[in-house]
């Protein structure tokens, strides 16, 4: 190379510089083009995943679909069939699913707050750890179900089937049980406060072990095989002269209890 091409060079004129320019951009060119290609496939996955989690919650209803902590709040959803879903977690809020199939259906902290189930089959459904006060689950098919550790206060259960179901530890006060057919029920330390048992059906034996018992109307109740139950939980409950108890036990003096005063039910 001759004096002037290196000065040339130098000054960043001539051919010399201009193949070193070149031979840095384009590896520049390479480097630049391969983070830009990883960026962009990382973003596109991480939507593409996005996307999948968000399309499971537009799922129209259907047997063993995932709605796991999706938001289905003021919703009619009557006669849909949700046999084996996954609902974990999802809110169900103010919704209805009158008639709905939820057999065996996983319902683990939902929440049901004022949902319509009436005439629902859910045997054998996962309902434990629910916030469902005030809902509705007259005449539905509970057999098997669990509501261990519910939150079902004022809820109503008028007519519902409950042969095996579990209510271990759930909050029940001044829920209804009305003509509800009770065959071999848990209610094993359940807060049991006010609720109506009167006009109930017991076919079998029912666990009362440990529940709070605070006003419970038990008028004209067959407990004589019940398991668990004590004098003092009687003490505190309200029963009558056709409630039937096992022989060990006795009607306290202070039966029967006066009736609700329908102001206390709001």
């Amino acid at each position: 190379m001759s004096f002037a091409e290196g000065a040339a060079a130098l000054a960043g004129e001539g051919p010399l510089w201009r193949r070193l320019r070149n031979m840095i951009m384009r590896k520049l060119g390479i480097a630049t083009g391969l983070g830009i290609l990883i960026l962009s496939t990382g973003f596109l996955l991480a939507s593409s995943t996005n996307f999948l989690s968000a399309a499971d919650c537009g799922n129209v209803p259907a047997p063993g679909l995932d709605w796991s902590k999706c938001s289905k709040t003021n919703i009619m959803l009557q006669s849909s069939d949700l046999h084996g879903a996954n609902l974990a977690g999802a809110h169900f809020d103010s919704t209805d699913l009158s008639d709905a199939d939820l057999t065996s259906a996983n319902l683990d902290k939902a929440t049901l707050v004022r949902a319509w189930l009436k005439n629902a089959k859910a045997d054998g459904a996962n309902f434990k750890k629910i916030e469902a006060y005030r809902s509705d689950f007259s005449n539905a098919s509970l057999n098997g179900a669990s509501f261990a550790n519910a939150e079902l206060q004022r809820a109503e259960f008028d007519s519902a089937q409950l042969a095996n179901a579990d209510f271990q530890k759930a909050e029940l006060g001044r829920a209804d049980f009305n003509k509800a057919v009770l065959s071999d029920v848990n209610f094993s330390f359940a807060n049991l406060s006010r609720a109506t048992l009167s006009g109930a059906v017991i076919k079998g034996q029912i666990s009362l072990s440990g529940a709070f018992m605070y006003l419970t109307r038990i008028e004209g109740l067959d407990l004589s095989n019940a398991a668990g139950l004590q004098q003092a939980q009687l003490n505190l409950a309200c029963g009558d002269n056709s409630t039937k108890l096992p022989s060990w036990l006795k009607a306290p003096a202070v039966w029967p209890c006066p009736p609700d005063d329908p102001d206390d039910k709001d």
